[in-house]
């Protein structure tokens, strides 16, 4: 009978510990973070794939070649841009994990483990900081949205060609690379309709892969932006939370210290009527 006493407890506390635990998670903190992860993901993995299929376009079917090393032609800027990508997936990384932080130090478990001073104190500091960051970060997402829907803009002018090779079969149309800007005016870099290459890279499975790939990079920034606009509500409430709390604190030990000084006039006017009377 003691054995499924004691046995009933240790359930119970273990109960009580996992929902403390629970409890204590950020859960919006952590949709922001998933949803933050699964956007930088789609964008890095997915514009690195198109970029590496944007080369193999340009090699292949338009006869672009490389330039020399100190030269800054459309390869380097391609190559620059996949350095920027293995920069932004490691940023947000470190990012995502400070904010997760950030967030369970404004949870109840953590005021119930070191106090509300302890919290409102760095955590409004903290919490401050993090909402200017992470606005300046929204709008960089904003603007890598925008730069990432200008490659989705031209691949789908060159898929929308080659889906109505059949309706435009008596047209001469030319894709051009110096109408966006990808080679220099003196380079006559171009494809038209009925020619060979033009035929090889519509039925390419290279040209239909970056397109939606390049679709895939655009969802995944405009996935951040979406986490970061999250983050910016979570951590203007968790910011509300600490100033509240700091109020209150201060309120707690104003009414405490006045509480004491009521306290301690009582006991010396005890204290004399007690001499007077003896």
């Amino acid at each position: 009978m003691e054995e499924d006493l004691d046995e009933g407890q240790t359930q119970k506390g273990c109960f009580e510990c996992c929902i403390k635990c629970l409890g204590g998670i950020p859960y919006p903190s952590l949709i922001a973070t998933i949803l933050l992860y699964a956007g930088v993901a789609l964008f890095c993995g997915c514009g690195h794939e198109a970029l590496s299929g944007t080369v193999t376009i340009l090699q292949n079917y338009f006869e672009v070649v490389r330039g020399p090393m100190d030269s800054l032609d459309v390869f380097t800027m391609i190559d620059i841009i996949k350095y920027v990508i293995y920069g932004i997936a490691s940023a947000f990384f470190v990012y995502g994990i400070l904010l997760m932080v950030e967030g369970f130090f404004t949870t109840g478990a953590i005021r119930d483990l070191y106090g509300d001073f302890k919290i409102t104190t760095c955590g409004r500091c903290v919490s401050a900081w993090f909402i200017m960051l992470t606005y300046v970060f929204m709008l960089a997402w904003l603007g890598l949205t925008a730069f990432t829907s200008l490659p989705v803009f031209m691949y789908f002018n060159i898929w929308t060609v080659c889906q109505n090779t059949t309706a435009v079969e008596g047209a001469n149309l030319c894709l051009d690379l110096r109408q966006f800007g990808i080679v220099t005016i003196g380079e006559e870099k171009k494809v038209c309709t009925g020619s060979e290459k033009f035929f090889k890279m519509c039925e390419s499975n290279e040209l239909d892969l970056t397109f939606h790939l390049f679709i895939c990079a655009l969802a995944g920034a405009g996935a951040a932006v979406i986490a970061m606009i999250h983050y910016l509500m979570v951590l203007s409430a968790n910011w509300a939370y600490v100033k509240d709390a700091c109020r209150m604190q201060k309120y707690e030990d104003i009414k405490s210290k006045e509480e004491q000084e009521l306290h301690d006039i009582h006991s010396t006017r005890s204290k004399e009527r007690l001499n007077a009377y003896t």
